[in-house]
């Protein structure tokens, strides 16, 4: 894909008003989604125009992988997940992005998929700053 024909990237404004900024990757900028109901990572490929793994280079696809695997490593060493669910919808938000989350069998949608079950729930800014803490650390082990 040409990145230049869309210009330059651009986070989506759903995704910022959503989101709150964890680290950025090599690749993508690592987002935490503001909802306090489940441990909840998107990943934003910085890459001008995209809405599909397939507008990404083999480089880049192999690199969102590599991320993927990273986002969830520290979901899974930090909050001990019953399941970690990794997702790229994009119907509301067409701008590619990738959902890591952390399930557990006592969560408020369990087994169903986390979109439309329950109110999200934003983080306190204290809980916020505790949970952006912890997934640094676990992203720097």
């Amino acid at each position: 894909m040409n990145a230049n024909a869309h210009g330059p990237y651009a986070l989506d404004e759903q995704l910022a008003a959503d989101t709150h900024p964890l680290a950025a990757l090599d690749l993508c900028d690592l987002r935490l989604m503001d909802d306090a109901n489940y441990p909840w990572l998107v990943l934003v490929p910085r890459v001008a125009g995209a809405r599909e793994l397939l507008d990404l280079d083999a480089a880049q696809r192999h690199r969102l992988t590599d991320e993927i695997d990273l986002a969830g490593r520290a979901l899974r060493e930090v909050f001990h997940p019953f399941k970690l669910n990794v997702a790229a919808l994009g119907n509301l938000v067409p701008q590619l992005h990738v959902h890591v989350i952390a399930r557990f069998q006592d969560d408020p949608a369990w087994p169903a998929p986390v979109w439309g079950r329950v109110a999200a729930r934003p983080y306190s800014p204290d809980a916020l700053v505790g949970r952006i803490r912890l997934l640094e650390a676990a992203l720097r082990a």
